[in-house]
């Protein structure tokens, strides 16, 4: 409690320090939570900021009547003013569960008027009223700084227009991705860059390998043209865009370092454009539900049996049916990208259901299909056959456009043919889309074009690691 206490007091002064001078509101609620407000409280009284504490309730546990007691000599007794520019919420924590009642769902409404008239609010842990597994709750804090404690919370996560920015402080329990309790870990910028290997000083198109784009029916040319240009910017060697023949001159003209084959008409046509050439083939980027397009697809997975990406309309195609995908991938490298209709498609289950559940529901359908699962969203979900799982918090509304996926997919085909394993393969590109949407959606989401993303991929590529200051193990903007 004090190491979390005082690491959020060292943190607030670093990002709110010019605030501090209007005095800070600390809303402390009865359980360790608000033990943590108190050592807050009394750390920042002891620098010399003006605090004063709303006590929602009586605290419950024996630290955190002691913390309240080491704080009380330090801290003006009086009720807040109101003008304070600093508002920290300690009012509920990991272990509430419902909805906020009585005197805490009043502070809580209380902590919502300080922000509106201004003031900085700072959740401890999670946001009060949010659940910290789930992100479920109607009656919570909206905060403009997170600092949580030990670990990623899975439900601040989902819920990231309530937690603002978000810090994990290491409290002396270590790095949570070291234990081996089946949670997800959280794919970042060091994660990524001891996975993918830099190009070697000697490296040629043909180690750099060859990526496969199926897709692009007439009309719809746009999206193999942004997934071949994300798959030359992430470092394939060479990609040729397989598709419907009105889609071709488009392709030509708007990606010129990329091949173009049209579809093929015969398994001969499979064997030369995709099996005889392809180290990872992407089939879906613009594909198109024509009465054929089912049993095309059908035809290349059954010719090609190296890695594949699937995404869009090559899963729509199998709505219902995952088991007959699922015999077709056969325990290849293998990896599926749907956002959540296109996954309710393929697995029958209800968009709401897996908006539930999106760290869970990936299990079930990797096991089924025998492949990766990359949930798009907010965030990544990514669950391999094994029960594996990772998440990607990177990206911002900048992403929410047309063309996003065909993006990632394009990434995600390089990184395919380039990484031996898919799921690596898959957090990787998920982490890079989304850190290239940041750095697209700098000035933010409007105004921002996915072209604009695709162009700070070679910024992504080249970003220095950054390693976070101790005691603070994680940071999300």
């Amino acid at each position: 409690m004090q190491r979390a206490g005082a690491a959020a007091a060292a943190e607030i002064v670093r990002t709110f320090g010019d605030a501090l001078a209007h005095g800070v509101a600390v809303f402390a609620g009865p359980g360790n939570n608000g033990g943590d407000a108190w050592v807050v409280a009394a750390a920042l009284a002891a620098i010399g900021v003006s605090v004063r504490v709303v006590e929602a309730a009586e605290p419950k546990t024996d630290d955190a009547r002691a913390e309240r007691e080491t704080a009380r000599p330090l801290i003006d007794a009086r009720e807040p003013s109101g003008a304070e520019g600093v508002v920290v919420d300690g009012l509920l924590g990991t272990g509430s569960a419902g909805a906020p009642r009585g005197a805490i769902a009043d502070a809580i409404r209380r902590v919502g008027e300080r922000r509106d008239a201004g003031a900085r609010v700072v959740a401890l842990d999670v946001p009060s009223g949010l659940d910290a597994s789930t992100g479920k709750g109607d009656v919570t804090v909206t905060a403009d700084l997170t600092i949580t404690f030990g670990t990623m919370k899975r439900g601040a996560l989902v819920r990231r227009d309530r937690c603002g920015r978000i810090v994990v402080v290491d409290i002396g329990l270590g790095a949570h991705a070291s234990l081996d309790d089946g949670a997800a870990t959280l794919v970042d910028r060091a994660w990524v860059d001891a996975r993918v290997l830099p190009i070697a000083v000697n490296a040629h198109k043909g180690t750099r390998r060859r990526v496969a784009i199926v897709g692009g029916t007439e009309g719809m040319a746009g999206a193999p043209i942004l997934a071949a240009r994300a798959a030359l910017r992430s470092g394939v060697g060479m990609a040729r865009a397989i598709v419907h023949p009105a889609s071709v001159a488009p392709l030509q003209a708007s990606v010129p370092a990329a091949l173009t084959r049209p579809w093929p008409e015969s398994d001969a046509d499979i064997q030369d454009s995709i099996c005889d050439w392809a180290h990872a083939v992407v089939i879906g980027p613009g594909l198109g539900r024509a009465p054929d397009t089912r049993a095309r697809v059908e035809r290349i997975l059954r010719a090609w049996r190296g890695p594949v990406l699937l995404d869009a309309d090559a899963l729509t195609i199998f709505q219902g049916d995952a088991p007959a995908l699922g015999s077709l991938l056969d325990g290849r490298k293998a990896i599926v990208t749907p956002h959540v209709v296109e996954f309710s498609r393929v697995s029958g289950r209800s968009v709401d259901s897996i908006l539930d559940a999106p760290f869970d529901v990936g299990r079930e359908l990797a096991e089924t299909l025998g492949c990766v699962v990359l949930l798009k969203g907010v965030p990544t979900v990514l669950t391999a056959p094994n029960g594996r799982s990772l998440v990607s918090a990177a990206g911002t509304p900048a992403l929410a456009t047309g063309g996003s996926g065909d993006v990632l997919a394009g990434v995600a085909g390089t990184l395919l043919a380039q990484i031996d394993d898919p799921l690596d393969a898959a957090a990787c590109a998920a982490w890079v889309h989304g850190r290239a949407g940041e750095l697209a959606g700098s000035h933010g989401a409007r105004g921002t074009v996915i072209d604009d993303v695709v162009d700070q991929l070679a910024n992504v590529w080249s970003e220095p690691v950054s390693r976070p200051r101790p005691p603070i193990l994680v940071e999300l903007p």
